[in-house]
Parts: C-alpha cells; structure tokens; sequence
C-alpha cells in the first residue's frame, strides 16, 4: 500500500530482524491484538499515561483509534510517526517518533511497546535505533529525547546502549502516586559514536516535506 496521497504508508525502516513501516487496516488492526494482549505487568505502569489499565478490548480499540488518529491530525508542524514492528512478517509492538516545529527545532521524541510475547529478545533495541536512524540520517535530526521511570531499568538500559544520556528528572502523577521520570537525551555526535545496528530507510523521499524536513538523498 502506497498512496499517493499519503506516501508515509510506502515508508519502510528495516533493521537485521524486523521491518518498520506504518500499518494499514489489516496490519492495525494486527496492532491492536497485540495490545490487547497485554504489553507488561498489570503490576507494574511504565506508562506516564495509563492507556494499559483498560481492558483488553478497550486497549485494543483505543490502539486502532490511536494510529487512525495521527494519520487524521498529521501536520508538518505537529506530527506523530507510529510505525507498527514486524518480526518474520509478524506484528510484535510499536514505536513512535514524533514532534512538533521539527523544521525549527530539529528535535523529535520516541515512545514504544512490545507484546509481552516479544520481550526480552533485544527487539527493543532494535526497534529504537531504526527511528533514531530515520530522524538523524534522514530528516537532518539534531537530538532525540526519550523518557523512563527510574525503576524502569530495561528501558533505560535501551536508552543507554544507543547513546542517551540523562537530562533531568520529572515528578509525574500515575494512577494517584508520584513517580519520577528520568529524561534522557541523544545528540547527533552521541548517535554516531554508538550506532552499532544496521539500519535501512526505503521511500523516505516523498514523505520528506509531510515532516518538515529539508529534501535531501537517502541514507543507509
């Protein structure tokens, strides 16, 4: 699927193990029952935002609504980029990079999840590399942000690996308690020192305007 009209669906991110790209109905809808099949430990929040709390058809339908929604709202000056991660053809978990005035400020965030099936096998990684790649090859990125609770020791020791580093902490409401986020921070010079994952970026160059970027050849 490639339209013209929305060349973000032709857009493919791929890495050693899985492939990124925005999903169609079928492939969302795919999405939605990985969500609602569960994505972490019901005793556990590593959301600053609750959305997990609901219940499985819930999650499921909020997931469909949300990748329809960014699709609806998408501006230039305000974008969000959720891309659905496929392992052997298979739809494994999530991963936005989004921003907004990425043309002034040349800074984007990332967010993600994975099924609770595909955890602990590195696809995290992999996953967060494949946006990094597409922001700072691609689209002229000059720093990433990403946040974690402090207890969140596997999403901070992703951010670790690829090169973030701490840029102060937040002190959030989650379901009635105080938590503290750790903000963290990836500069071009870090990413570069640290990528070690191979990353292709294939159809970029029509969506390039849609994000605000300058034009420019692709990059592998």
């Amino acid at each position: 699927m490639n339209p013209h009209h929305w060349p973000l669906y032709g857009l493919r991110l791929h890495t050693p193990r899985l492939e990124l790209r925005l999903p169609d109905i079928p492939r969302t809808d795919e999405l939605a029952a990985v969500a609602a099949g569960g994505v972490h430990d019901p005793a556990e929040m590593p959301f600053s935002v609750p959305w997990s709390d609901a219940a499985p058809e819930e999650r499921g339908r909020a997931t469909f609504q949300h990748v329809l929604r960014t699709i609806a709202e998408w501006r230039p000056e305000d974008w969000t980029l959720s891309l659905a991660a496929l392992h052997e053809g298979t739809v494994i978990g999530r991963q936005d990079l989004f921003a907004a005035d990425f043309a002034v400020t040349r800074e984007a965030e990332t967010g993600s999840w994975l099924g609770t099936a595909h955890q602990g096998r590195g696809f995290d990684t992999e996953m967060r590399a494949a946006v990094a790649h597409l922001a700072f090859a691609g689209l002229g990125a000059h720093s990433l942000t990403s946040g974690a609770f402090v207890e969140n020791g596997r999403s901070l020791g992703v951010s670790r690996r690829l090169g973030y580093r701490p840029d102060g902490l937040r002190t959030l409401a989650v379901r009635g308690e105080a938590r503290t986020l750790q903000r963290l921070r990836l500069d071009r010079a870090a990413w570069e020192e640290r990528r070690t994952v191979p990353v292709e970026v294939r159809g970029l160059e029509p969506c390039r305007e849609m994000f605000g970027a300058a034009p420019g050849p692709e990059r592998r």
